[in-house]
């Protein structure tokens, strides 16, 4: 039987509240952030105080673009590392709130508040944290459609209910906002032993979801179509986690899930095509859009109606022109989803047709 929920919560803040007290003290590389970083994130993390730094556990580099004026959520926010490198590029319009259920994380975070106004030079810190469970975010008092965008690092796989973790940052996002988070996942469902092993849960690894599950998952909570930013294979260089987890493989990921209610499960070729206009200070002449969308300043790019609308209903509009609509459906992109099972390769191809994929 899997661990009881609250005495799965209480193992999870006593590990990284009492039993880890730097990033030194992780068994694997797991929560650990190796991507390249940004100049402009390199550049505000010089400016973090060094036990707010020292107390990091993410997976990934989850700070999105075109942040400027939102109101972003840190799901799990820890001792407030990307809590205030947000907080610098929201600017004093904006807003960032950080939840996390770990009294010695949440300490560490709110020691500094008012060290870090000073250091951005800020009139009144713009950053505020509250106590709270991830999968209730009522409980913390956070109404619907309250945020721009939510952010999380490393922190979803150590909830016991993913579902409603999903659900809840659906329920805050506004429309046309974003849930933009790195998480550790499985290639196959981990069994109950192995959930059960404390020292596994709490170093990022039993807790993982199984590939498909939460694609699954994600679909279900409204997020349509999830989009990989980049990915990559962890490797665990602790003999005995090695023992443990033979033959299982995890991988980083980070997604950006958009909460658009129109999203089709496939890549649907609507006719459509954008051109980037630039204008996004982190990606001036291409910008990515995920792993597979990288749009090349004045180039104009046939996408599905998926990416059309990623970029058309979303704070990335006014960054982009838009060509066509949804009024004539010419099928699917070749190789993004379920096709006419049978067809006649001798066929001739329409004129004019074409085999190019959105992906």
């Amino acid at each position: 039987m899997l661990k009881e929920t609250d005495l799965l919560e209480q193992e999870v803040q006593d590990y990284y509240g009492r039993e880890l007290q730097s990033s030194a003290d992780l068994k694997t590389n797991a929560c650990c952030t190796v991507t390249g970083l940004p100049d402009q994130i390199r550049a505000g993390l010089k400016k973090i105080h060094p036990e707010v730094l020292t107390r990091y556990y993410g997976c990934g580099l989850t700070i999105p673009t075109c942040l400027e004026g939102l109101r972003v959520l840190d799901l799990g926010s820890g001792s407030g590392r990307d809590c205030y490198l947000l907080s610098q590029l929201v600017g004093e319009s904006g807003y960032v709130l950080g939840i996390d259920m770990t009294d010695e994380q949440l300490a560490v975070a709110n020691r500094h508040r008012e060290w870090h106004r000073e250091q951005f030079g800020f009139s009144a810190a713009n950053v505020d944290f509250v106590k709270g469970n991830i999968q209730d975010l009522r409980g913390a008092g956070i109404g619907d459609a309250e945020f721009d965008v939510i952010v999380s690092n490393c922190v979803v796989n150590l909830a016991a209910d993913k579902r409603a973790v999903l659900s809840e940052a659906q329920r805050v996002l506004k429309e046309g906002g974003e849930f933009y988070f790195s998480d550790v996942y499985c290639d196959r469902r981990i069994p109950p032993e192995l959930v059960n092993d404390r020292e596994l849960y709490g170093e990022c690894l039993s807790g993982a979801l199984y590939w498909n599950d939460f694609l699954n998952l994600a679909r279900q909570a409204g997020f349509g179509d999830p989009r990989i930013v980049e990915s990559r294979r962890l490797t665990i260089d602790n003999e005995s986690v090695q023992r443990k987890t033979e033959g299982y493989r995890f991988y980083s990921v980070t997604h950006r899930l958009f909460k658009l209610p129109a999203l089709e499960p496939a890549c649907e070729d609507y006719g459509q095509a954008v051109k980037y206009l630039g204008g996004v200070d982190e990606q001036p002449t291409r910008f990515q859009l995920d792993d597979h969308h990288l749009f090349e300043l004045g180039k104009i790019v046939p996408v599905c109606g998926n990416s059309w609308l990623m970029l058309a209903a979303t704070r990335y509009r006014e960054f982009f022109e838009f060509y066509g609509d949804f009024s004539t459906h010419f099928g699917i992109f070749p190789g993004c989803g379920t096709e006419i099972p049978y067809q006649d390769r001798t066929e001739a191809e329409p004129a004019g047709s074409s085999t190019s994929s959105c992906c």
